[in-house]
């Protein structure tokens, strides 16, 4: 009778080196950005663009000194984007512009994001009445005109602003930021009517991971409401926000420039890309320089905002395949 012996499997010398290597959301994530050359490209002006406002007014012409003999010139050497009607360097005032610009997409960003990220988390995450009743809310302020509303904002609110311009002067002695008062309501006003959006899309997301095991595991524990959404919830939600942040710069930045556009955003002798475009309007007929390269930086920068946007929501979508 023959005896059973144990088979004894072949085995491999595998290598460290051998073995697939694992890789995160945010490693493959910006594999994939890398290839979509339109963003890259979109990231690169912004980043240039960026660095020129940043960096560009301390090495040109000081935005507000003027030249009335000069008047108005068209591009040359010594002006190379010309000057406006008061013989201001209007390369100067597209890069002190660009400042205020960004500044306002930013924080005005900044300001929607945090309110709609935590209205959107709370809601999706407490559901029930609470979800419904908070959802109301959204619904009933969509509902409302939000440039009539910002319009109404910035009028209502023009007294307190130019209080805080006052105390600025007599208690901090800064006479060179005047205007401050109403950029910071310009910020607000932004703000205050960019999140519904944002807390929508946090809602969906809340609502479609809060019965995952990840979150049952941290109830177990112990874990209260705000450390879950806080700790757990909102940083598995980062991909969406991100994307949306990339697109809601651009339209605070339009909303801005209608603004000023309208008289009520940035007021003289500061300056944004809105009002230079606004002020070049008026005089397009005679110096079409004052319209045409602040419109085209303008415009640059919002396509490549556009862009980078798209990269990045096509970059962070989990359901792509791993090249």
């Amino acid at each position: 009778m023959q005896s059973l012996s144990p088979k004894v499997l072949p085995t491999a010398d595998v290598t460290p080196d051998q073995l697939e290597q694992g890789s995160s959301l945010w490693h493959d994530a910006w594999a994939r950005l890398r290839k979509n050359q339109l963003a890259v490209a979109g990231g690169l002006v912004l980043l240039v663009l960026t660095l020129l406002c940043v960096c560009g007014p301390w090495f040109s012409q000081t935005y507000q000194d003027q030249n009335l003999d000069l008047g108005a010139t068209p591009p040359g050497a010594s002006h190379w984007l010309g000057t406006d009607t008061l013989g201001r360097d209007l390369f100067a005032r597209i890069l002190y512009g660009g400042r205020i610009s960004i500044m306002v997409g930013l924080v005005a960003t900044f300001v929607a994001l945090t309110i709609g990220v935590t209205y959107g988390a709370v809601a999706g995450f407490l559901g029930g009445k609470t979800d419904r009743v908070m959802m109301r809310i959204v619904d009933i302020m969509y509902a409302l005109p939000f440039t009539i509303f910002v319009i109404l904002l910035m009028v209502f609110m023009k007294e307190p602003s130019e209080k805080l311009d006052g105390w600025l002067r007599d208690t901090m002695h800064l006479e060179g930021l005047q205007g401050v008062g109403n950029m910071v309501l310009l910020f607000a006003a932004i703000g205050a009517v960019e999140w519904l959006t944002m807390s929508r899309i946090v809602r969906g997301q809340v609502l479609s991971i809060k019965r995952m095991e990840f979150i049952e595991a941290a109830r177990s524990l112990g874990y209260g409401r705000r450390r879950i959404i806080f700790r757990h919830i909102i940083p598995n939600v980062l991909g969406p926000i991100i994307v949306y942040a990339t697109l809601t710069v651009p339209a605070v930045m339009l909303l801005e420039a209608f603004l000023s556009f309208l008289g009520l955003g940035v007021q003289p002798p500061m300056s944004s890309w809105g009002a230079l475009i606004k002020d070049g309007a008026e005089k397009m007929e005679e110096f079409w320089w004052l319209l045409v390269f602040p419109g085209s930086v303008f415009s640059l920068t919002l396509f490549s905002l556009n862009f980078l946007g798209d990269g990045l929501r096509d970059a962070l979508d989990v359901r792509a395949s791993k090249d």
